[in-house]
């Protein structure tokens, strides 16, 4: 049994032209969308910083731009993804249905997934990730293990090659924050040539 989940309010603050602090958005998120490739999957774009370190001013809402899964460079992402049950029409869809979902998300290159993956959305990103549970569950699925995790469950994901499955009944909503990273070099080594 789906259910809607609430929209998200965010209050964004700034200052005036004499410096004093003043609130410059107070409302629903302008940008919230669905993906098409993936029914039901929907991002909530919260905010981002791009350089570091961020410059604080008054400057444009950067949701506002295209729809990106990773964090400017040298940058942050915030964002609440919606992420339905799986259903086993999506699961024999496979590799070809969720490479276009990435494409959607401006990263068709973080999908890693192949016929022999654990989960069709297995991906990989070079950043960190810190990602909690806010609403449902979710199964994270690694190379070669599983962890389930229900509501107040956190991840930090160290660019790890992974998916988010869910087997439940019920939409689970997750919040992400992500920080643009780089490997280091001996982990960047041995990670040549294991995915795609």
């Amino acid at each position: 049994m789906n259910q809607a989940l609430s929209p998200i309010h965010r209050v964004v603050t700034g200052h005036d032209a004499h410096g004093q602090a003043v609130v410059s958005h107070n409302g629903a998120l302008p940008t919230v969308i669905e993906l098409s490739a993936l029914p039901g999957t929907v991002f909530h774009e919260v905010w981002s910083t791009q350089g570091a370190p961020c410059l604080v001013s008054n400057g444009d809402d950067p949701t506002l731009a295209p729809l990106m899964l990773p964090p400017p460079a040298l940058g942050t992402r915030i964002r609440f993804v919606d992420i339905p049950p799986d259903t086993t029409e999506f699961l024999r869809g496979g590799v070809h249905s969720t490479r276009a979902a990435f494409a959607e998300i401006g990263d068709a290159a973080a999908s890693t997934a192949q016929a022999n993956s654990p989960h069709p959305l297995m991906h990989r990103t070079e950043t960190v990730d810190y990602g909690v549970v806010m609403e449902g569950e979710i199964v994270l699925v690694l190379d070669d293990s599983e962890v389930a995790l229900q509501r107040g469950g956190v991840v930090i994901q160290r660019g790890t090659n992974h998916a988010w499955a869910n087997r439940s009944d019920r939409v689970c909503r997750m919040l992400f924050v992500l920080v643009d990273g780089a490997y280091e070099p001996a982990l960047a080594q041995a990670l040549k040539g294991t995915h795609p």
